[in-house]
């Protein structure tokens, strides 16, 4: 029989290399996004604050700054403030009429510029409160972009006269379309 003896510090120091791949591995994330590349790490929000009201709809505001070297698009939004988030925009018709509306294709925030998210043009619309936005009281939201990941802002409910938009919810203002809907606010 052979007397049991400790490894040697060789066997030892290849044993962890050889391991050492495998704990890494292990050890990485599913998201194959490299994290200097996601468009969420690149994107900045500031002055950001939510419409107060007691229940309906609301919206955010602030100015999205990308410090990256490509635009980057906001696709979706979402908040426990509210059951449904759109992204939106406004536009006037020839008459002058404004009218709220779903902004195809999300928000895109242009290489290393900003974009406004302010009453009367884009912004994120809450609607269907889940409970009263208070003035001083803060809000998550949470933004998605277009190459699946996310960030998390906290914004300020403030009071707000608002302006007074037509909202016509799919985003189709021509003949035959439905009677549009006054927004409070955005």
């Amino acid at each position: 029989m052979f007397p049991i003896t400790r490894p040697s510090r060789v066997i030892r120091g290849a044993v962890a290399l050889a391991a050492a791949p495998v704990l890494l591995v292990a050890c990485s994330s599913n998201d194959s996004t490299p994290a200097s590349a996601r468009a969420a790490d690149a994107i900045t929000i500031q002055d950001q604050w939510i419409k107060a009201a007691d229940s309906g709809m609301s919206a955010a505001f602030g100015e999205l700054t990308n410090t990256g070297d490509k635009a980057l698009t906001v696709v979706s939004a979402t908040s426990p403030a509210s059951e449904r988030v759109e992204l939106h925009e406004v536009v006037a018709d020839a008459s002058g009429t404004k009218t709220m509306r779903p902004k195809k294709g999300g928000f895109v925030v242009p290489a290393g510029g900003s974009l406004a998210l302010a009453p009367g043009a884009d912004h994120i619309m809450f609607m269907g409160l889940n409970g009263p936005l208070r003035t001083g009281s803060e809000t998550p939201v949470t933004l998605s972009f277009d190459d699946g990941s996310t960030m998390t802002f906290t914004a300020q409910v403030r009071d707000f006269p608002g302006n007074q938009e037509n909202y016509v919810p799919d985003g189709d203002h021509h003949a035959g379309a439905p009677a549009p809907t006054p927004a409070p606010g955005a």
